[in-house]
């Protein structure tokens, strides 16, 4: 091949290189999908919920306060200085001079109270690290529940749009012709308050579609406007436990439950800390003093001081404990009878909603919405009173709000029962399938 013409391929190759980078780098960026899995939203929402940094702050304060607790008391330190004037018994002037002293003091508690305070610290961290899950459980519950809320909002908004749809372009069907006669006129009346009727629900549909994207969007610490496409969520449901497994787990798991008892156990301890606290602690106090006057004295000793038990406070203070100890029985006597019923409601909630979900047959929506399209071909040509009509639209509109509903119900039933128990039984499975609408 000639060499000038390879030269000039080479040189328009490298220009068409620069081109095509030249093109890259001005073209604008595109926007970021929008679209989330299920499972990447609640990661999302349990890890970037700004509440949480309360929590975890209770936990560091806790622990902070059981690093001191099983410490002895600071010592104290004392000293004094003064001026030292001695005259003798004629009351002449013998000498004048400093008096100064220095001591030392600590304070030694009774055998046992620290081992004690150190197990009410340690009580607070595992009540605090139980806030902290119980929370993460709730708000995972919460994700889950809003995130199928949002599919729904988006599925009930875009069946009334598309009949609403319908009714539109039939009524500016109507509009179009010359009404003749009576019952076109009173059709396109019956049509047109079908529609307004329409609108009013899908403005509804949209307000609670917008309601829980935003909800949705402070869970998981986004801008409060930011645009989320959920991919639908496919529910399948699971039986739940017999009853006396779920009680039993119940006792055994539940947060609020495992707190009272907890609280309990600290009540417990505190009274023993009040009875211990009868015995006074003893501070021992080494000193040295020094006095130059006429002579210089010096001193050097340990003290110990008691305090004295005289007011009754001692005794006061293993009574209020021993009634807060009461208080905690009974507040964890009555967590367990609500933790117990709130158990069996959700169990049978779920049990009639999951009853009620297996009696509907396969693709119950699609049949609905294939009837209301057929009636709408089919009216269009005459084949239909105007009465099948508007009931097979609405009938439409109807099933779909009632399936959705159902399913979100025993969505939060089966959610509710698997935070009460504790239990994973697979009662709810929420699995990414398409992206919503």
């Amino acid at each position: 091949m000639h060499p000038r013409l390879t030269s000039r391929r080479s040189s328009a190759a490298a220009l068409l290189l620069l081109l095509s980078i030249a093109f890259l780098c001005t073209a604008p960026a595109r926007a970021a999908d929008p679209t989330v899995k299920l499972d990447a939203l609640v990661i999302e929402v349990t890890s970037r919920h700004p509440e949480l940094a309360f929590y975890e702050a209770e936990i560091a304060a806790a622990k902070a306060g059981a690093r001191s607790a099983a410490t002895w008391a600071d010592p104290e330190l004392s000293l004094s200085a003064g001026h030292k004037r001695v005259r003798d018994f004629s009351g002449a002037l013998a000498g004048e001079g400093t008096a100064w002293s220095v001591s030392l003091t600590q304070a030694f508690e009774w055998p046992g109270r620290l081992a004690i305070r150190k197990a009410l610290a340690n009580g607070q961290i595992s009540l605090a690290e139980l806030g902290l899950a119980r929370f993460r459980t709730a708000l995972e519950s919460r994700a889950r529940t809003l995130a199928y809320g949002l599919h729904a909002a988006h599925t009930r908004a875009a069946t009334v749009r598309e009949v609403a749809d319908r009714f539109t372009a039939l009524k500016e069907t109507f509009l179009a012709r010359e009404p003749a006669g009576l019952t076109p006129l009173l059709e396109t009346r019956v049509i047109e308050a079908a529609e307004l009727s329409l609108q009013r629900r899908a403005a509804e549909a949209e307000l609670a579609l917008h309601a829980a994207l935003l909800e949705l969007n402070q869970l998981r610490g986004a801008a409060i406007d930011a645009p989320l496409v959920l991919a639908a969520p496919a529910l399948t449901f699971g039986d739940a436990p017999a009853t006396d497994a779920l009680l039993t787990a119940a006792r055994e798991n539940n947060f609020d439950f495992r707190q009272k008892r907890a609280e309990l156990e600290q009540q417990g301890f505190a009274v023993s800390l009040a009875q211990n606290e009868r015995r006074p602690a003893i501070s021992v106090s080494p000193f040295f003093s020094q006095d130059k006057a006429d002579t210089r004295e010096s001193v050097i000793g340990l003290g110990f001081s008691i305090p004295l038990a005289v007011s009754g406070r001692a005794r006061s203070a293993v009574d209020v404990a021993a009634a807060r100890r009461r208080q905690a029985e009974t507040a964890a006597l009555v967590a367990q009878r609500e933790l117990e019923r709130d158990v069996l409601t959700s169990a049978h909630v779920f049990a009639t909603k999951l009853a009620e979900i297996r009696h509907w047959a396969p693709d119950t929506t699609g049949k609905f919405r294939d009837a209301a399209a057929l009636a709408d071909r089919h009216y269009r040509l005459g084949a239909v009173p105007i009465a099948t009509y508007i009931a097979l639209q609405t009938s439409y509109l109807d099933a779909v709000e009632a399936i959705l509903a159902t399913q979100q119900e025993a969505l939060a039933a089966g959610l509710r029962l698997r935070q009460l128990t504790g239990l994973d039984f697979n009662a709810v499975s929420l699995v990414n399938a398409t992206p919503a609408p």
